[in-house]
């Protein structure tokens, strides 16, 4: 059973919401860092927690969103061994997997909708890793974190 952790700020609240309990329903274990709130708070807290369970192996892959999933994406790629993409189309929720090993996907409640991000996530979840020549870019991005 994957582990997931996820986290918004206000701006995501709703979607995080109708995403937990989607993944809840499909037998995922589910951390939500928060917020629970509609109250303005600040993103980098809520990246950066996914992050780092992500980083310490306590949860397998993050989920992250704010209103654009930019915020939110450059924070919990702040923790080392975390790479985040944001997931704007279906082929990008793959690639990033495929291609750049990606271990948390962000998205950006104002820009899209639950049943579109829903679906990403599913294409994230179930997408391997390539390795071969991609592997060496991941570990020219690993490097980068020295």
């Amino acid at each position: 059973m994957l582990r997931i952790a996820i986290g918004s700020d206000h701006g995501g609240v709703d979607q995080k919401d109708e995403v937990v309990k989607y993944l809840k329903s499909k037998g995922y274990q589910v951390t939500d860092v928060g917020t629970n709130s509609h109250d303005s708070c600040h993103y980098p807290v809520y990246g950066a927690e996914v992050g780092r369970l992500v980083a310490r192996k306590e949860c397998d892959f993050g989920i992250v969103i704010c209103t654009s999933g930019e915020g939110i994406a450059i924070s919990a790629n702040k923790i080392k061994g975390i790479r985040c993409g944001l997931a704007y189309n279906d082929e990008v929720a793959r690639l990033m997997r495929q291609h750049n090993d990606a271990n948390v996907i962000a998205f950006g409640a104002k820009f899209m909708n639950t049943e579109d991000v829903i679906r990403r996530i599913d294409i994230f979840l179930s997408t391997e890793f390539e390795g071969g020549r991609h592997q060496t870019r991941v570990d020219m991005i690993s490097d980068l974190e020295k």
